[in-house]
């Protein structure tokens, strides 16, 4: 009987998951520039309201999103809503490419030899990738945030009856120089703290949650372990835009502290704990959600469109390179017993 032959038989193991860096990076700056050319008027709005402080008399320079966005459009026209475009779609570049390329390095690192991954190792993935971002992203929003915020200062003028001729002109050139001539190097990484507590944490929620609602989704084929595309735009906007809103606070005084140019009555803070506490006592609880709503606009999309794009799978295709391949591995022969 066959069960009765003794020979030598091969063990074929799980088949191996390939990594290949290179293409994941490219894909995810790619992806960076395509999500953020679409979204970036929103993510001017939502600077500016976070940034703005009620009068003298409790008014208010914008009583809302669409009021903001109307305002600026009429005040300084379409390009004028992106402004402070060019320094973040240049920066965003490196940013997405690190961010989406090292959680799922770290993912890959951290999968077990079973091919589980608990969520505790997902948010610490999702956590190193935001960790690893900051080098990029601080000096990248300083930047922007002041470029976007020039409009809010002249309006705010303005409206104060106040001339905006000697208001200097601020371009992204111009604050590296004098960041880099008064404070050096560091001057640029104003707020890093700040930027990490939200980065961090985001990530931490994002991607465990990217990931999970992704695997709900119907796949490309019976036998693929990718969602289709639509569902992984459905799914990065559903993560994304849950998890803006979770770390709004920390945006909020992130955004605070990397403001350089104080307008009429801005507050000036010395710390992470410094503007927490400052923000609750002379605006309430409400205030770390300002631009919430806009904030999760701005992501839902950003991050959908950027998954999406990041498994289109365009720099594989460029490089030739099979991202669906997984060779096995042929272990040892073993003698039956």
């Amino acid at each position: 009987m066959a069960s009765a032959v003794k020979g030598d038989t091969l063990t074929v193991a799980p088949p191996a998951q390939q990594f290949s860096l290179l293409p994941k990076v490219i894909n995810g700056g790619i992806a960076g520039i395509i999500g953020v050319s679409c979204v970036f008027p929103l993510d001017l709005v939502k600077t500016r309201l976070q940034n703005q402080k009620l009068g003298p008399n409790g008014e208010k320079l914008y009583t809302g999103m669409a009021d903001c966005f109307m305002k600026t459009y009429r005040a300084e026209g379409y390009f004028g809503m992106y402004r402070g475009s060019a320094v973040n779609i240049l920066l965003i570049t490196p940013e997405k490419a690190i961010k989406l390329a090292a959680n799922d390095f770290f993912r890959h690192k951290l999968t077990r030899p079973d091919g589980s991954l608990p969520i505790s190792r997902e948010m610490m993935a999702g956590g190193s990738a935001g960790l690893c971002q900051i080098v990029v992203t601080t000096p990248m929003e300083l930047l922007k945030i002041q470029l976007q915020d020039a409009g809010r200062v002249a309006a705010q003028m303005k409206a104060a009856g106040q001339s905006t001729a000697n208001l200097p002109k601020i371009s992204a050139l111009s604050v590296t120089r004098e960041l880099l001539a008064t404070k050096g190097i560091f001057g640029l990484y104003r707020g890093t703290k700040a930027t990490m507590l939200r980065d961090v944490s985001f990530s931490m929620v994002y991607f465990p949650l990217f990931a999970n609602l992704n695997k709900l989704g119907p796949r490309r084929s019976p036998d693929s372990q990718e969602a289709v595309f639509w569902w992984s735009f459905v799914s990065g906007c559903a993560a994304g835009s849950i998890s803006a809103a979770a770390v709004n606070p920390a945006d909020v005084v992130k955004t605070r502290l990397q403001l350089l140019n104080k307008g009429a009555g801005d507050e000036s803070y010395n710390g992470i704990f410094d503007a927490f506490k400052k923000i609750l006592k002379n605006e309430g609880p409400s205030a770390f959600f300002k631009g919430a709503l806009c904030r999760m606009i701005v992501i839902a999309p950003l991050f959908g469109i950027a998954q999406m794009v990041y498994y289109f799978g365009i720099a594989e295709s460029l490089m030739g390179v099979d991202k669906n391949k997984k060779p096995a591995t042929i272990m040892p022969a073993t003698r039956e017993k």
